[in-house]
């Protein structure tokens, strides 16, 4: 019913002038809104790969909490396992497995090209944990001298900052065997075993205050966490480093552990992305790992991450942004997938408003314009008739002449008019019933047949 109402509406003649006038401004913004995606680069993607760590590790944890919480935005997220922070920084760089983002810790020396690496936020502090068997504590690294140290497998972040570490204290970790100490690559599970058995003397660790590891650590007999005494020295060389104070107590308020003031050295866990990740996708990673990390911890006060300090890359600008200002009020207030696109074609809004407002401005004087034409052309007739007629003879043949009135007549019933209007219309009409009267009275006034036979 309705198809048909528009049809004859559009039969009818009355939707004509409207579309004359309104159509061409209809049409460019059609035509921007299909040209969008060449004009404004390709779309957002639904699908990001990560690369984490080990599947018993935090990043592989906090990966998959992304993973859930994008999910409800439309995005899906692989969680990509792997030997740590070394291996998801070559990853990332290289594009391999298509990973798109990584969690990486601050401070280690990738390999291969990482200038199409870009940082979008630290995430958190993760401690250095140095567990020493003693029955004493240990403040420096001379107590590790002629031991046993694992230092973590190759390829995690662990490793790497072990091996500075070590290497500032003069003990040659870059040899398997040496006469300083002996290092070994045992996992984090087996160096926890090692430990707690007496196959090694000493383990690094980077990890969370809050994983069960330190704990059960802490809580060992002949078991102490080092105490970075030099912390300040360590931070002035390694500007990623932070230091941070685990206070007495407080794993264990009973047991009062640790026994006293701890400091400990601290990179930040990173959220590292591509350069050619999409700009869109920003914003709801932030907002994300916002969800996971602004709680804080044992060694950060909520709200302190994200940050955008203690990052190794140059912060992607759209991550500055954010941070400066806060997400737009597209990606506050609508769903992702409508905030992303309103995003991409806003860099349009202001060339399209260019270009459509002096067309608005244009179009409703030239419907005027249009009305007015068609009136000065029916006036027009009504002119031609009357010279005429002023011109007539007793002779003169006027059915042709009835017959345009006729015709005009007609026309006038099928054309839509605004009111506006509607006084020129009737006049419009009065004035073709007086030319018709006058046709009739010259007719009847020089015995014209064929004016009383058109009438």
């Amino acid at each position: 019913m309705i198809h048909r109402r528009m049809q004859q509406f559009w039969r009818s003649g009355k939707a004509r002038p409207t579309a004359r006038i309104w159509g061409p401004a209809l049409l460019i913004s059609a035509a921007a809104l299909l040209a969008t995606p060449w004009l404004i680069g390709p779309r957002c993607p639904n699908h990001v790969v990560i690369a984490t760590g080990s599947p018993d590790g935090a990043y592989y944890d906090f990966a998959n909490q992304y993973r859930l919480l994008l999910a409800k935005q439309g995005i899906t997220v692989d969680v990509l396992a792997t030997k740590g922070s070394v291996e998801n920084s070559e990853r990332l760089s290289r594009g391999t497995d298509n990973v798109s983002l990584a969690l990486i810790q601050g401070g280690i020396s990738p390999k291969g090209d990482t200038d199409h690496l870009e940082s979008l936020a630290s995430l958190y502090l993760e401690p250095v944990w140095v567990f020493c068997r003693s029955n004493e504590p240990v403040d420096d690294f001379e107590h590790l001298r002629g031991k046993r140290i694992s230092i973590g497998p190759e390829g995690s972040g662990t490793r790497e900052i072990a091996k500075r570490l070590l290497a500032d204290n003069k003990m040659a970790p870059h040899a398997s065997v040496n006469v300083e100490c002996e290092i070994v690559d045992w996992g984090t599970h087996a160096s926890v075993e090692g430990l707690k058995s007496g196959e090694i003397d000493a383990a690094f660790f980077v990890i969370s205050p809050n994983s069960p590891i330190v704990h059960e650590l802490l809580l060992a007999d002949g078991i102490q966490l080092m105490n970075f005494r030099r912390a300040a020295a360590y931070r002035r060389r390694y500007p990623f480093l932070s230091s941070v104070t685990l206070p007495e107590g407080l794993i264990d308020f009973e047991k009062n552990i640790p026994s006293r003031d701890t400091v400990l050295l601290a990179p930040s866990a990173n959220l590292v992305a591509r350069d050619d990740l999409h700009h869109a996708l920003v914003p709801l990673l932030l907002q994300t790992a916002e969800q996971v990390h602004e709680s804080g911890g044992l060694l950060a006060f909520p709200e302190s991450f994200p940050s955008p300090n203690f990052v190794d890359h140059p912060l992607n600008p759209t991550a500055r942004r954010y941070f400066r200002s806060g997400p737009t009020l597209f990606y506050r207030y609508l769903p992702f997938w409508l905030a992303a696109w309103l995003d991409r074609v806003k860099i349009l809004l202001l060339p399209l408003c260019t270009l459509l407002l002096p067309l608005l401005k244009v179009a409703p004087p030239v419907y005027r314009w249009r009305i007015r034409s068609k009136i000065f052309r029916w006036y027009r007739v009504l002119r031609e008739v009357e010279q005429k007629l002023k011109d007539a003879g007793p002779e003169t043949d006027f059915r042709t002449d009835m017959e345009r009135l006729r015709n005009l007549e007609a026309e006038l019933s099928e054309v839509s008019v605004p009111l506006s209007y509607m006084a020129e219309f009737y006049d419009l009409h009065l004035h073709i019933m007086l030319v018709q009267n006058k046709l009739q009275m010259h007719g009847q006034t020089t015995g014209n047949t064929g004016v009383r036979k058109a009438a």
